[in-house]
């Protein structure tokens, strides 16, 4: 089992950075994979980016190019680095931990935090 707390979401202009952070706790992070999703108003949540166990990551197309996602395994901790930040990507930013096979849907991944709100204005 494992507990997730995301942080590092706020206001930021358009074509700015935010980094944010997943802590969790329980066992070892390289036993899951990790992955980000979002959810904008009034949209479904979306896949945005997931690193498997063996270090592979994955992005959803919006957001490639932009954004990276990365682990400390020290610290326990997932980052997603956020560059060139649009106003569509105005949403809760979710971080989920999964133990089978890494994809982008929400199915695969068993354990979710309560979310950090990022706001991009124009």
């Amino acid at each position: 089992q494992v507990q997730l707390v995301e942080s590092g979401g706020g206001l930021v202009q358009a074509g700015g950075s935010l980094r944010l952070s997943c802590a969790a706790s329980g066992r070892t992070l390289s036993s899951w994979n990790m992955a980000w999703f979002r959810q904008a108003p009034g949209k479904e949540r979306e896949f945005v980016a997931a690193i498997s166990r063996s270090v592979s990551t994955y992005y959803a197309d919006s957001v490639k190019e932009r954004f990276t996602i990365s682990t400390d395994n020290a610290k326990k901790k997932v980052y997603l680095q956020m560059n060139s930040l649009k106003p569509e990507d105005t949403a809760v930013y979710y971080c989920a931990a999964g133990g089978g096979v890494v994809t982008t849907s929400q199915s695969s991944y068993d354990y979710w935090g309560q979310g950090t709100q990022v706001t991009v204005s124009s």
